[in-house]
């Protein structure tokens, strides 16, 4: 086994022997002496790795994820999948093809190609193997060594009863984390009352924001963990009556995998992934990035353990996944959870079809005003479901049956608009879909098709294809009936949910000479019925184009261009009948990454928008930052940012990732003139405690004032503090 490592990688890879996550260079010599001594030691030992590199999240996020559309995304859950595989990697030598293309990060020829790989040469002894795949150049093995690792096929089997495992298991953490606005806020003032007597509106609780997470975990063995969240705003008490217990929210998992014909066990909370995500995608929103192909298709994953703190999408109670036979695989699911909602009492002149009901299911998850408090749990939702999936050996095809039920405590029915007229009224729904998935060489297929209560269908289909080593292309159709309804649902669409909506979508990525990549795509939509503040059927189109650079292995440089056109009622138009006129925005991002050294890191970054309605006049954003990363030592890294940013309105906020503690996502809107600026340190105590520092700040000019309402603060700067504490357990 080390021999052909031995002839593998220094074979083929010599030229190129360095760990690819480091910038330097090192003699094939020495690669050489390291293998040669590595196979002294027996077959069933694991080799041994450098430690995995540190993720470029902001890489990712550009490419992975489509831009922002609002201020209140729910980022530590759109890559919770990434999240889990940084905490418990994913092992190349047992990982299967669904767990694979889980990661987003590699084509279907890339992982056929690592799965022929594994099949003939036997497991994987380095990451270094990774150099001699076919397709694996040099940057997918570095975007991939943050998120997975190469074990034992065995390891579990070795380690003892489950009690000691879990007791000796090294990879566990306890997480502190503090934040807290700088600025004095209306909402936070002492008075309960205004001059007039009466109770003022304001947050009950204090300006600080905590959160406590815990997690042990051991791939394809167990995973426990546990999270308490507070936000800023909300009390910290202890009253059964309003079924608050110190902390606002709670999340909690044991879970068990593969024992024998029970692969996976989960009690407590989890999410479901099945087929393209139709009726289950809880905590997984890709959309529409500059990753035209991986992110496509959607993996089949099942259900998997919840440890993040949005407060909506996941499930509470027990799931399991049984193997009936080798290539049959059923998973069945129970919650039963209390979740947000405002409810209100029919009045006496209306049409409403019942008497008290809820408007809507809340998912922000503050409780900090009274009013919100009012809303907190109101409803019991119950569901039950499973899946059937049979996928014989060898991964290449896959098809299964879904099937969701949901029953609510309080019938659902929102406000008697015209666009609200398909939308779902009651307090039960049964959703049926069935999904497939088929690879034949370089092509694959994937589709799901579902029916909701109501009758509403809802269909996606897709198809990736490698045309050569260097061409790739994607195309998926959806169509999602007016009246089909899915309450955890989230494939792709332009919509913020599967609804009400068609679309095709082609996607091209190309490397035509070495360094260079292009990404494009163009997908086309429309929306047979209104819409929210759309009075019309409307329709429009969303394109990209990506030109990406890379002079040396420690730089990089692209050009991505956008532009998505909508229609929308135009608000300046007095006629009776609303006529939906079409709005286009177009943003221009230039992006530059370099290292000079192994201990410093350069990134610069400028984008621009312009936004116009119809034929009217064109408003304009921009913004202009550059980022400096610093690691004087292995125990101390400083990471900051200085950026200008000008936009006419809200329309041409600007979006920027910005860098942050572990486990935690900042990307701001910054809409106005001003700039902003962070400095985040990192310091690694000692081998079990890392503690990181944030500061950050938004100063605006020609303002007086920055936000609104309860949020509003005297003066022209926002600014906030965050501290995060990792303790190994």
């Amino acid at each position: 086994m080390s021999q052909r490592l031995i002839t593998e990688v220094v074979g083929r890879k010599a030229a190129s022997a360095t760990p690819f996550w480091r910038g330097g260079r090192r003699s094939a010599q020495w690669l050489a002496a390291a293998l040669i001594s590595l196979s002294a030691t027996t077959a069933q030992a694991q080799a041994p790795e450098y430690p995995r590199p540190r993720p470029d999240l902001d890489r990712l996020v550009q490419e992975l994820f489509a831009e922002p559309q609002s201020d209140n995304v729910p980022y530590e859950d759109l890559y919770e999948t990434l999240l889990q595989y940084l905490q418990t990697p994913l092992n190349l030598n047992t990982a299967s093809r669904e767990e694979l293309s889980s990661l987003l990060l590699l084509s279907e020829p890339q992982i056929t190609a690592l799965l022929e790989h594994r099949q003939k040469n036997g497991p994987l002894l380095s990451l270094y193997e990774l150099q001699s795949i076919r397709g694996f150049d040099l940057r997918t093995a570095y975007r991939v060594a943050s998120f997975v690792n190469v074990g034992d096929q065995n390891a579990n089997s070795t380690r003892g009863p489950l009690w000691k495992r879990i007791w000796q298991e090294d990879n566990n953490a306890l997480f502190l984390r503090y934040e807290r606005v700088l600025e004095d806020r209306p909402g936070y003032a002492g008075a309960d009352t205004t001059s007039t007597g009466r109770p003022a509106s304001r947050y009950l609780g204090s300006p600080d924001k905590f959160l406590v997470r815990f997690r042990t975990s051991h791939a394809r063995d167990f995973s426990i963990g546990f999270s308490a969240e507070k936000d800023a705003g909300e009390q910290f008490t202890w009253d059964a009556k309003t079924r608050r217990y110190g902390f606002d929210y709670y999340a909690a998992h044991v879970a068990l995998f593969d024992r024998g014909r029970l692969k996976t066990l989960i009690l407590g909370d989890y999410q479901l992934q099945f087929g393209q995500g139709l009726l289950l995608s809880s905590g997984l929103q890709v959309g529409k990035g500059a990753e035209t192909i991986t992110t496509l298709r959607r993996s089949n994953l099942g259900a998997r353990p919840y440890n993040s703190v949005l407060e909506s999408t996941f499930f509470r109670g027990a799931a399991a996944a049984v193997a009936l036979t080798p290539a049959l695989r059923f998973t069945g699911f129970a919650s039963s959870k209390r979740v947000d909602a405002s409810l209100k009492t029919a009045e006496a002149d209306t049409l409403r079809e019942f008497d008290e009901f809820a408007s809507g299911l809340l998912i922000s998850g503050f409780h900090r005003t009274q009013n919100e408090l009012a809303n907190r749990k109101n409803v019991r939702e119950f569901v039950t479901g499973g899946d059937l999936t049979y996928a014989p050996t060898g991964g290449r095809f896959n098809i299964g049956l879904t099937g969701v039920n949901t029953q609510l405590s309080t019938p659902l029915e929102r406000s008697l608009e015209p666009y609200n007229r398909y939308e779902f009224r009651g307090d039960h729904n049964l959703a049926l879909s069935t999904h497939y998935s088929y690879g034949w060489r370089n092509v694959s297929l994937f589709g799901e098709t579902a029916r909701s209560s109501g009758g509403g269908i809802g269909t996606v289909n897709g198809l990736l294809a490698s045309l050569g080593s260097d061409v790739d292309v994607s195309v998926l159709h959806r169509r999602y009936g007016r009246d089909f309804h899915t309450l955890y649902g989230n494939a792709l669409a332009e919509n913020t949910r599967n609804i009400n909506e068609n679309g095709l979508y082609f996607g091209l990525k190309l490397r035509p000479i070495a360094r260079w990549e292009l990404s494009a795509y163009y997908d086309q939509f429309s929306f047979p019925w209104l819409k929210y503040q759309v009075g019309a059927p409307s329709r429009g189109y969303d394109w990209l184009l990506r030109v990406t650079y890379a002079p040396t292995k420690t730089s990089l440089l692209y050009v991505q261009i956008r532009t998505r056109q909508k229609e929308y009622d135009d608000a300046q138009l007095t006629q009776p009948m609303p006529v939906p006129v079409p709005t286009v925005r177009r943003s221009l991002l230039l992006f530059y990454d370099t290292s000079p050294s192994l201990i410093l890191s350069l990134r610069t970054r400028l984008q621009g928008t312009h936004y116009r309605v119809n034929n009217g006049p064109t408003t304009t954003g921009y913004l202009l930052a550059q980022d400096v990363t610093v690691q004087p030592h292995q125990r101390l890294r400083l990471t900051g940012r200085y950026a200008l940013f000008d936009t006419d309105d809200f329309n041409t906020r600007q979006y920027a990732y910005e860098q942050d503690v572990l486990y935690a996502f900042s990307i701001p809107g910054l809409s106005g003139r001003g700039t902003r600026m962070y400095a985040l340190a990192e310091v690694k105590l000692n081998r079990r405690l890392t503690l990181w520092l944030r500061y950050a700040a938004t100063r605006y000019r020609d303002q007086t004032t920055v936000g609104s309402g309860l949020e509003q603060i005297q003066g022209p700067q926002r600014s906030d503090i965050k501290a995060q504490l990792r303790i190994a357990l």
